[in-house]
């Protein structure tokens, strides 16, 4: 396998995990492979799946199988990992306004337009606020389709709004063959564009 291809099946991987994994281990597993760290998410994922009772569908499983194993993943742990059939409603709700009501998000939203505006590589970018409905604590999330390199714009989109001060960004850069996840097609019903239509380069 090339190293083109195990990272991006390694994204992937971590984008079907979206709204099951916290924020925390996944921003930080995307920076990983977004340097090119896949032996960091190998060692790191597993363990974090098993501790956060994770559990993966088949296909899940494949990928889990052809990257983080090559990749040094403990072949115990891997195989500890629990299965199952379907995976359940995440416990999120969706909006495409701030839950706040205030313009807070605003200025994040500008400085990603203009990152994201113009280049052809990007098919749509857009933007939703999710709410946990048992914390009731809310993240933004920005949903990007690419036809180019997903796990490195993920980890360019996440240095930037940590550099504006959120400390777990959540960001979902899905290829453009990617089938979305009943969580991304939550989020993607209920968001808003983050480049005005007319402003991408179409590919």
């Amino acid at each position: 396998m090339s190293t083109a291809t195990q990272t991006a099946e390694c994204h992937e991987l971590l984008l079907r995990l979206a709204g099951r994994l916290g924020d925390r281990q996944l921003w930080r597993c995307r920076d990983w492979l977004a340097s090119g760290a896949v032996d960091a998410v190998a060692r790191v994922l597993p363990l974090t799946l098993l501790r956060e009772r994770v559990a993966i569908t088949p296909e899940e499983s494949r990928l889990v199988g052809a990257v983080l194993l090559p990749a040094g993943a403990d072949a115990e742990r891997l195989n500890a990992i629990p299965w199952v059939d379907e995976i359940s409603e995440t416990d999120y709700t969706f909006s495409a306004e701030s839950p706040d009501r205030v313009s807070a998000g605003d200025s994040d939203a500008v400085v990603l337009g203009a990152i994201l505006r113009g280049r052809p590589e990007v098919v749509e970018a857009r933007s939703t606020w999710r709410r946990d409905r048992t914390s009731g604590s809310t993240a933004r999330v920005v949903l990007v389709t690419t036809t180019g390199d997903a796990a490195h714009l993920t980890g360019e989109l996440q240095r930037v709004l940590r550099a504006l001060g959120t400390a777990e960004p959540v960001v979902e850069v899905l290829p453009r063959a990617f089938e979305p996840t009943g969580y991304h097609r939550a989020a993607l019903a209920a968001s808003e564009p983050l480049v005005a239509e007319g402003h991408l380069v179409p590919s």
